[in-house]
């Protein structure tokens, strides 16, 4: 019988070598697989391009200037807007431009809106104009009524006293009769077509017919003084009275010297 070793001899051990090489040399170059290509880019529906988002509109600024008024005033709406396609402001402004101003009159506190709008969505903004009502002034305060031509006569002339059994002006009745020249050109420009007479007046000493004489000559020598400080001699008349209308009926002279006068009434 022959007896074999377990144990294996140099050339299978070679042999099992290269066999175990080419195995591996086989599996190296014949079994590796290529990377997967990369995924696709998304697609939108319908195969469009994807585009940016739209921006939303915007109201920069919209103020009112002054924002607070008395009524019968103006206030100015000023505004910038971006981003938008649609601009109105209400209260009767109506559409407007994206930049740019508005007077407007309110006669009641009224706040405005601007509403904007576009692609992208819409926004608002309010402001204020407040309106007040100026305080009637007192009654008694801004120009007085106009008098009339004859209640500013009868009102405000004043008569030319004289000296007994004079027609002489004196110092009292030029200052009077100044006054009266002031007031008399004031009447004739307000109206032009009012006239005045004037009246002399006497006391109750001596006869009618010589105190209508009198008279006469102290109306006279207050119209001639008229006349010369500009008074228009065509709208001064004279009349005397002599001692026909007296003012007082005392026997004294305060009551004489009052009747002593140039007295200034409204023409016919």
């Amino acid at each position: 019988m022959t007896f074999r070793s377990e144990r294996p001899t140099q050339n299978q051990i070679g042999a099992m070598t290269l066999a175990l090489a080419l195995a591996v040399l086989v599996v190296d170059c014949g079994g590796k697989k290529p990377p997967p290509p990369p995924p696709p880019p998304p697609v939108t529906g319908g195969g469009a391009t994807p585009t940016a988002p739209t921006s939303r509109p915007a109201i920069n600024s919209f103020t009112a200037e002054p924002s607070s008024i008395n009524r019968g005033q103006s206030s100015t709406l000023g505004w910038s807007i971006s981003g938008a396609t649609d601009m109105t402001i209400d209260q009767g402004v109506g559409a407007v431009q994206s930049q740019g101003t508005r007077a407007v009159y309110p006669n009641n506190s009224t706040t405005y809106t601007l509403t904007v709008r576009g692609p992208g969505g819409s926004d608002s903004r309010s402001v204020t104009v407040t309106v007040s009502t100026p305080a009637p002034p007192p009654p008694d305060a801004g120009r007085p009524p106009t008098l009339s031509s004859i209640d500013l006569l009868q009102q405000q002339a004043q008569d030319a006293y004289f000296d007994y059994d004079k027609s002489d002006i004196r110092s009292d009745a030029r200052d009077a009769l100044t006054k009266d020249a002031t007031l008399l050109k004031q009447i004739f420009q307000q109206d032009p077509q009012f006239s005045v007479v004037i009246e002399g007046h006497c006391d109750e000493r001596g006869s009618a017919e010589y105190n209508l004489a009198l008279g006469d000559r102290r109306a006279s020598s207050a119209r001639d003084f008229l006349v010369q400080l500009g008074v228009p001699a065509d709208k001064l008349k004279t009349i005397s009275y002599g001692k026909e209308r007296p003012q007082c009926t005392e026997e004294n002279e305060a009551c004489w010297q009052r009747n002593r006068r140039a007295h200034l009434s409204p023409g016919q």
